[in-house]
């Protein structure tokens, strides 16, 4: 079943709608609150806010294919095929420790959906099959990745694709030179996708502690946010790499 607002114990205060994050909380003509199931991306933030003075909110066990709305929505949800919660992986934290991102290669993780509006999965689908026309390896640990059908054309699953999610991860790994035409297949694809998304770019530091292929994305006319995640190299690794 879906997230619910109980009639019965709902008093219409509306304290929740601020809470939801894609607007899916709405009142009517008559001030009655309610939830468009159609919007709502099973993240729960309208019910662990504890907003609620009556306690109105309810859910029971969802189905798929509209469980995955809450798996890669709700912070505390785990994936099944990856094990860990989040709609990335672990690698994108961690790879100082893995060495999945090795000397010569540079990786790209494109978030959809966020902040605020939130995706369908066949939005996706169209930066997927993209980059699968350019030959990109896609991260096989991603949750997003497990839902294509052939990652070789970055097709999704059909009867996923109209799931809305608060969020999508789409990584994949490319070499140092197919750099600047991964950038641009990205571009091209934002002409069709139908909603916010922002680009990570995961790179290892040079011995100079240089990022060359930050300064390509610039000079391509990325902007660099000001913030970044960084490892400092303390975890165990293949000295050849």
């Amino acid at each position: 079943m879906l997230l619910q607002i109980q009639k019965e114990h709902c008093i219409n205060c509306a304290k929740c709608l601020p809470y939801c994050p894609v607007g899916a909380i709405i009142t009517d003509a008559d001030s009655d609150v309610s939830i468009d199931h159609g919007e709502c991306v099973e993240c729960s933030v309208c019910e662990r806010s504890g907003v609620c003075p009556v306690d109105a909110f309810a859910r029971d066990e969802l189905a798929w294919p509209r469980v995955l709305r809450y798996v890669f929505s709700d912070p505390r949800a785990v994936h099944t095929g990856t094990g860990i919660a989040g709609r990335g992986t672990e690698e994108m934290k961690t790879n100082e420790i893995t060495n999945r991102y090795r000397v010569g290669m540079v990786g790209i993780g494109v978030e959809l959906g966020r902040p605020g509006i939130g995706t369908r999965l066949k939005e996706a689908e169209k930066l997927t099959r993209r980059l699968a026309e350019i030959g990109v390896h896609f991260e096989p640990d991603n949750p997003l990745t497990e839902l294509m059908t052939d990652q070789n054309t970055g097709a999704i699953r059909e009867d996923v694709k109209d799931e809305k999610v608060l969020s999508a991860i789409v990584e994949f790994l490319t070499d140092h030179d197919r750099l600047p035409l991964a950038l641009r297949a990205i571009e091209e694809a934002a002409e069709e996708v139908d909603t916010v998304f922002s680009v990570a770019l995961i790179d290892r530091l040079t011995d100079d502690v240089e990022t060359p292929n930050l300064r390509k994305a610039v000079e391509m006319g990325f902007a660099a946010g000001p913030s970044l995640k960084m490892n400092v190299g303390l975890g165990k690794t293949d000295p050849s790499s």
